[in-house]
């Protein structure tokens, strides 16, 4: 097997870690820089792409796409969508490896607002330390080495959601599995093969209409995990190793399903848009095998609300930003304990969605971060109350910062529109 200089401090998949926004080992990382000051380096994306960037050993792998749908007045020709999967060195930016993968039709139209508001690389590539496994939407779920030599393709399907915006869940890693949730695609959730790309097992369900997050893997039991979803007005708890369904727990309210599930041992929370707000549950309810309706009181519900961006734990406080504020929430109760404008702030965003800031927060030492659209990262230190620390502007005239920031090894990786940056002293 070939060795590969990876190791527990990768930022392998779509918020980091298990999915939980928390950097290792990167404490020394800067709170401060500027496109002259601490930006160890900056190389160019042939295309835009609301993905994150992923950091594999000393590689940073990061998806985009070129051909068609750069400009909404002039689209261009959709036969000429590629995406691309790009390697980067990250001491010195160099990019290693490239590789195309042509656009499978018929695909959403560029001129729908919902496709235009994130474009066709929004899915966040994942890693298990030997390959990277990129989910393209309709040009189906690609496998490669960390060289780029290709493995495997496999077909998740050329459906769309009712309104034609695309789609967004990135795909996670479970022991031999890889599991894409391809609710646009096929209103299923897919688990593959790692290895060969063979389909193991497909739960398909018209609910997954509406669905845009990531699912979260919550250890139950010492001898049981559960892969765990919001879907709208829904939670779900399947079998990571066979696709059925454990439990359900209505959501009510939950109409907009695009953030994922955050974990504390067998404790969940979740939080949505306007009208859902936050709750949390209790798993160990659940540790009895079979298919069940879960218990439908939870252990506290907030009105503190999200958009696009999931929220990240911390100790035992949560924190939350949706449309310009981050709030602190008690994790035990569910109580607000600070509010804070993010003063300063540039907008991004249209009529019909609003605000345009897709990316979460996440923490490294005792710094949260959060960057939104127009480039701008605002660094807090954490404590009893919120200290900000600086606002870190890289934002330029047409370039947008769609992805979540990836941290390892005392460097940030951040993307946008047209470059992917290194900052790190």
């Amino acid at each position: 097997m070939m060795a590969i200089d990876s190791n527990a401090n990768d930022w392998p998949r779509f918020r980091g870690p298990h999915g939980s926004g928390i950097a290792v080992d990167s404490d020394s990382l800067p709170t401060e820089w500027s496109r002259s000051q601490n930006i160890a380096w900056k190389s160019p994306l042939p295309g835009p792409g609301a993905s994150s960037p992923i950091i594999v050993g000393t590689k940073v792998l990061v998806t985009c796409y070129s051909g068609y749908g750069l400009d909404r007045q002039q689209p261009g020709q959709v036969e000429d969508l590629v995406r691309h999967i790009i390697c980067f060195d990250l001491r010195s930016g160099k990019q290693i490896w490239q590789r195309d993968v042509k656009a499978t039709l018929p695909e959403d139209l560029y001129d729908k607002t919902g496709v235009s508001s994130h474009g066709y690389a929004s899915h966040t590539p994942v890693s298990d330390g030997e390959n990277v496994y990129c989910f393209f939407g309709k040009s189906g779920i690609h496998a490669f080495d960390l060289s780029g030599n290709k493995l495997w393709a496999a077909d998740t399907g050329q459906g769309s959601d009712p309104p034609k915006w695309g789609s967004s869940s990135s795909p996670i890693v479970h022991d031999s599995t890889l599991i894409v949730t391809a609710a646009a695609e096929s209103q299923s959730i897919i688990g593959f093969d790692k290895a060969t790309g063979r389909q193991l097992w497909k739960y398909k369900s018209r609910a997954l209409d509406g669905t845009w997050g990531t699912p979260t893997i919550v250890k139950v039991s010492p001898d049981r995990k559960d892969l765990v979803l919001l879907v709208p007005k829904e939670l779900w708890g399947l079998d990571p190793h066979s696709g059925k369904v454990r439990w359900r727990t209505e959501a009510d309210g939950f109409g907009q399903a695009y953030t994922n599930v955050i974990s504390h041992e067998k404790r969940i929370y979740v939080f949505s848009g306007q009208g859902g707000g936050g709750l949390a549950m209790d798993l160990s309810q659940k540790e009895a095998a079979g298919n069940a309706t879960a218990e439908k009181n939870p252990l506290w519900k907030s009105n503190v609300y999200t958009t696009y961006a999931t929220p990240v734990l911390h100790g035992n406080k949560i924190y939350v930003v949706s449309r310009g504020v981050l709030t602190v929430v008690a994790a035990n109760s569910g109580k607000r304990l600070q509010q804070v404008r993010l003063r300063g702030a540039k907008k991004f965003g249209n009529k019909r969605f609003g605000s345009l800031d897709y990316a979460s927060p996440v923490i490294a030492g005792q710094n949260l971060y959060w960057l939104n659209a127009k480039g701008q990262t605002f660094v807090f230190e954490l404590g009893e109350q919120l200290k900000q620390l600086s606002i870190n502007d890289l934002s330029a005239e047409n370039e947008v910062f769609w992805g979540s920031p990836a941290i390892a090894r005392n460097k940030m990786v951040i993307r946008s529109s047209k470059f992917v940056y290194c900052i790190g002293r």
